[in-house]
């Protein structure tokens, strides 16, 4: 009802029985003036075309960045990603979205990396702070998109994208004991109030700040492997059962929105362009192997000039997005995708 709000003749409109997701306005359909509802739809429509300039203008300058740093990727030589085609894969993954997702956190991309280095010294720890820096800044605390990594050897497939009620969907949520949503969220909210009364401020730290993201949300979005075990819960958290750990060497990433395909398209562009920094960081400098298991493990760094020429390139998988039926609805990476990083990426094709 949004857009037609902005209508500046229309003077009344019967909402009464339409179903809303906004449970403010569904109050204000049945108990208020048409006037001000309709006063409601048009500050709610002004505030949403503010947050979308916002977005671009955030776009528009990590573009610039980017381009600021060519010239400097340049002289250090590109690094190598080669893709390899669907029509080629003789076991791709598929991912099936069914139709409640539309109404929940509609957009999903997802692709299989691999020939990751994370075992030496420091590396899962710069691949996890990576991850969490993109959610704070392209990814805009997680409202804008999530990004979900996973161990790909962990992954039964096909997956499915669907959306299941708080009271069923379960979980077994990073670092915790399987439970359900409900619970989680409620748990999580606990820990917040502990927070807030220990550090005696109201901002929290870690996914207590990702609460209020799921308010007013009869079903939650969950991504399901083929055993039915559900890996990931966007936007809060992932399944303790495709934890990366040092021994990872595959990955599965999928990121999920509720903006826009374009916005699950850029910040996987940009996710794997970061993974492929830290890889060749990790190849040309020597690092200790520990050998522990452990996020936060530290080893020291020697320059190894030769490591280049003796690591291979990272491969990128394409994974079709479907719906019930079969019907394609996203392919990535497709042929116009990873556009924005091919300054910085030689992407084999």
């Amino acid at each position: 009802p949004v857009p037609r709000a902005a209508c500046p003749r229309l003077r009344d409109a019967n909402l009464r029985g339409t179903p809303l997701r906004d449970r403010r306005l569904e109050k204000m359909v049945n108990g208020c003036q048409t006037r001000a509802v309709l006063e409601y739809l048009r500050s709610k429509g002004r505030a949403e075309g503010g947050r979308e300039e916002t977005r671009r203008r955030k776009r528009e300058k990590q573009h610039k960045k980017d381009n600021e740093e060519r010239d400097e990727a340049e002289a250090v030589g590109r690094m190598l990603l080669k893709v390899l085609n669907v029509g080629d894969n003789p076991a791709p993954l598929l991912v099936r979205a069914s139709p409640g997702v539309r109404d929940v956190r509609p957009y999903i991309v997802c692709c299989a990396l691999r020939g990751v280095h994370l075992r030496p010294g420091n590396a899962l720890r710069r691949f996890l702070s990576m991850q969490t820096k993109l959610h704070e800044d392209i990814c805009e605390k997680r409202t804008a998109a999530t990004i979900a990594t996973h161990d790909l050897q962990l992954i039964r497939g096909p997956l499915t994208y669907s959306v299941q009620p708080p009271t069923e969907l379960k979980i077994t949520p990073l670092g915790r004991k399987e439970m359900k949503a409900k619970d989680l969220l409620r748990q999580l909210q606990m820990e917040a109030e502990e927070q807030r009364k220990q550090k005696k401020r109201q901002n929290v730290s870690g996914l207590h700040r990702y609460l209020q993201l799921l308010d007013g949300k009869d079903n939650y979005p969950c991504l399901v492997d083929a055993e039915g075990v559900v890996i990931s819960f966007p936007p809060i958290t992932n399944s303790e059962k495709t934890k990366i750990r040092k021994t990872t060497q595959d990955l599965f990433l999928e990121v999920t929105s509720d903006t826009s395909l374009q916005m699950c398209k850029d910040v996987m562009d940009t996710l794997i362009l970061k993974i492929a920094e830290l890889n060749r960081f990790t190849v040309e400098n020597k690092e200790e192997d520990s050998g522990d298991e452990s996020d936060t493990v530290c080893g020291s760094v020697a320059l190894n000039p030769n490591a280049q020429q003796q690591s291979s390139p990272l491969v990128l998988e394409q994974v079709r997005v479907v719906d019930m039926d079969g019907n394609l609805k996203v392919l990535y990476p497709s042929k116009t995708d990873l556009a924005t990083v091919s300054s910085l990426l030689t992407v084999v094709r």
